[in-house]
């Protein structure tokens, strides 16, 4: 038990230590700012994809689940401006100026990249065309992801009828679905992690030298989300602050939170993996 406790003590003493004098915060700081201005874009570019192959109803359910773990304070702001923005008569696959979206969305992804970078200590050599291409990867991927699970959402409750229909012995008063869309947001979110962890820092990690980092950020992710809810809900007032602002502002600061959470998530991993080939030697 002691030396159980004396190598967790030596692993979080070592990731606070290397996160808080590796400016840990300045980069949780640049990757929520930096979500910030890829969110937009990344939201326009899924939900014009949607409209372009033909499924413009699935747009706002993919606007919803982003947003499916959110607070709802800080989730609504910002789902109401994208929804007015996909309804005005611009907003279309063809004249999206969507390389500029896609350049844009991919900036998010090159701040995650940095900041784990810094997390796992280690160097990125690789060339810029090559991380700058597979950013623009990932908001694809990442795009079609959500078109997948969104039409997974769309079709469940048909399923669900379905069987019910099929096997009357099951049939429920209350829809048997309604667990679905939280739990396909959170598993596209622990997939979102584990890509994240995986591909975007140089260097290449067992998946057993991943899940504790991945597995730690959706739990704590999970839990400061619904305190943050609860903190807007009974104390937190913004809007005597920022004004107009507010939203935004609510947004960006659960953003950095997040991110906090993320860059420790990689603090971890190193930190085991660093300890792990000390005991060795």
């Amino acid at each position: 038990m002691r030396t159980i406790v004396g190598a967790a003590r030596r692993v979080l003493v070592d990731v606070f230590s290397h996160f808080n004098g590796d400016d840990g915060w300045a980069m949780a700081s640049h990757v929520a700012m930096s979500i910030i201005l890829a969110l937009f874009p990344f939201l326009i570019f899924a939900t014009a994809l949607a409209g372009f192959l033909g499924n413009e109803d699935l747009a706002q359910d993919m606007v919803a689940l982003v947003f499916e773990t959110w607070p709802d304070q800080v989730a609504k702001p910002i789902a109401d401006e994208i929804d007015a923005l996909l309804k005005a008569p611009h907003a279309s696959f063809l004249t999206l100026g969507i390389a500029l979206a896609l350049f844009f969305a991919s900036n998010g992804v090159e701040a995650i990249r940095v900041a784990l970078n810094r997390a796992y200590r280690t160097r990125d050599d690789r060339s810029f065309l090559f991380c700058r291409l597979q950013s623009l990867f990932f908001v694809i991927a990442g795009a079609s992801i959500l078109l997948f699970v969104s039409f997974m959402l769309f079709v469940a409750p048909l399923l669900s009828n379905w069987v019910e229909e099929a096997i009357p012995l099951i049939h429920q008063r209350e829809p048997s679905y309604w667990y679905v869309r939280p739990g396909l947001a959170i598993a596209a979110l622990a997939f979102l992690l584990f890509a994240c962890h995986a591909w975007l820092p140089a260097g290449r990690r067992p998946v057993t030298e991943l899940w504790p980092g991945i597995v730690g950020t959706l739990a704590i992710w999970i839990v400061t989300g619904a305190i943050f809810a609860s903190y807007l809900e009974r104390y937190a007032d913004y809007g005597s602050t920022y004004a107009g602002l507010a939203g935004v502002m609510t947004a960006l600061i659960f953003l950095y939170l997040m991110a906090v959470i993320l860059i420790l998530g990689g603090e971890l991993n190193a930190a085991i993996l660093e300890y792990r080939n000390r005991d060795k030697t």
